[in-house]
């Protein structure tokens, strides 16, 4: 009996230790799955960087990339500072109260999110927290990817110090708090209207874009984008290929971008114990990503090239489509993604025409691809999924999808986009410090901001042609 008994005892040791090592492995597991989404995001800003460079003309191409990289460098330390805190404070408005999960509001936040004081312990070098970093890194790189969104649309004639001003308000705080709001399972658009948006459709790409176009309009098109008689004239980059390499390098990366958008389960910070949620608890698998991704990336694409043959507006409507679905990727079915990123694929260019014809110069059509369609996406998820649950919850209880919250989710995005573009251009107008002067322009940017020459063997750049010339 009592070698029995002594059997039993080890028995049970050995089962408490081999839990104890799958308790460990689920860490790692975890722990590996974020980091692994960084660099995946990392290849967003490659891409970013090949794009806006490749729609520059050759007197302005280093000077675009130079903005680019350091769009990304500035996101970093100012969402470390301040944008982190502000997601964690504000899900509930002013005065940052806290919510009812209990993981928002300004002492919650001071509490995990300050890099000084006792929140440093989770926002630094800590053996016995496994998260809070990854966590930390994969929206950083979300803030970054907002502010290069913006990036593109103001090449050529953007002072470079105001740009860093504009992205460091874009990405730390504007997208953050929309993401605070609509992103958050505390988020008053989501306890209040049921708002979901789990590729982040409105909350990052149509902020961003909205925010481009608050930009644009106090900042001007390039010389020569329009005639005396307001036509629009087309302004070619020097690099095709390049850029359309780095519309596909963003696709790539935003595999990564919505890796991230997933939580997996057994951690004390998980939704569940046993299987993955989106950031709203509502289920979600990196198979039904897999699905609606690649759906949707070619329905984009087919859309654009029936309408426009341009192989630069093609790989802009993979990119539309992603963005289209984005905010149900975790809902939709196969053919759902399709048809509506194909939608997006087809209006793309009308849309960017239409803005283009009221006097906007967005040199990458990114006002369009990403506030265009990012509301778009949004609005598509109340027609198509209403009904859904929005957040998870006790049946009957939790807040449900519906036309009218992802319309008002749409509108408050807009607003946290437009306003502060517009308002904190302006203000960088009046100071001089938005637009470089007449003659730095005709000249080429690179010239008088770069030590350095793109390709000093080229020549000169392609002429500038109407934009819509004459059938």
């Amino acid at each position: 009996m009592e070698e029995q008994l002594a059997e039993l005892v080890a028995k049970v040791a050995e089962l408490e230790a081999a839990a104890g090592g799958a308790a460990v492995t689920n860490t790692m597991f975890a722990e590996t799955f974020y980091y692994l989404t960084i660099p995946l995001m990392i290849i967003i800003h490659a891409g970013f960087l090949a794009y806006e460079m490749g729609a520059s003309r050759l007197k302005n191409v280093l000077s675009s990339g130079v903005k680019n990289i350091l769009a990304f460098a500035f996101m970093i330390p100012t969402f470390y500072f301040f944008g982190w805190w502000v997601y964690w404070g504000f899900p509930t408005g002013l005065p940052g109260a806290p919510g009812p999960a209990g993981i928002s509001g300004i002492e919650y936040a001071n509490a995990i999110a300050l890099g000084w004081g006792e929140s440093a312990q989770y926002m630094g070098p800590n053996i016995a927290d496994q998260a809070s970093g990854v966590f930390f890194g994969a929206f950083a790189l979300f803030a970054a990817t907002t502010a290069s969104i913006m990036s593109g649309a103001v090449i050529e004639r953007i002072q470079t110090v105001g740009f860093i001003i504009l992205a460091v308000v874009l990405g730390s705080f504007a997208w953050v708090v929309a993401a605070a709001w609509g992103w958050h399972a505390d988020g008053w658009l989501v306890t209040r209207f049921g708002v979901h948006d789990f590729g982040a459709a409105g909350l990052v790409h149509a902020v961003a874009g909205f925010f481009a176009l608050g930009v644009l309009i106090n900042l001007g098109p390039r010389i020569g984008k329009f005639n005396v008689d307001g036509s629009a004239n087309h302004i070619p980059g020097h690099n095709m290929p390049l850029t359309v390499t780095g519309l596909m390098l963003i696709i790539v990366g935003f595999f990564g971008f919505l890796m991230a958008c997933v939580i997996v389960p057994g951690e004390a910070w998980s939704w569940f114990a046993d299987k993955p949620s989106t950031i709203y608890g509502t289920p979600i698998t990196l198979s039904a990503l897999s699905f609606n991704i690649l759906m949707a990336v070619a329905g984009g694409i087919i859309g654009a090239w029936l309408l426009t043959r341009d192989p630069f507006w093609m790989m802009s409507g993979a990119l539309a489509g992603i963005i289209s679905t984005a905010s149900g990727l975790d809902i939709y079915f196969p053919a759902h993604a399709f048809i509506i990123a194909f939608s997006a694929g087809l209006i793309l260019k009308p849309c960017a025409d239409w803005l283009e014809n009221r006097g906007i110069d967005d040199a990458v059509g990114a006002v369009t691809v990403h506030g265009t369609i990012g509301l778009y996406g949004v609005v598509m998820l109340g027609i198509w999924a209403g009904g859904y649950p929005a957040l998870q919850g006790a049946a009957g209880e939790a807040p449900t999808i519906s036309l009218v919250g992802q319309i008002v989710g749409a509108i408050v995005f807009f607003l946290c986009g437009f306003v502060p573009g517009y308002i904190v251009s302006y203000i960088l107008k009046m100071v001089g410090m938005l637009r470089i002067p007449h003659g730095a322009e005709i000249a080429g940017m690179d010239l008088v901001k770069v030590p350095a020459a793109g390709y000093p063997e080229w020549g000169g750049d392609a002429p500038v042609t109407p934009a819509h010339p004459a059938e």
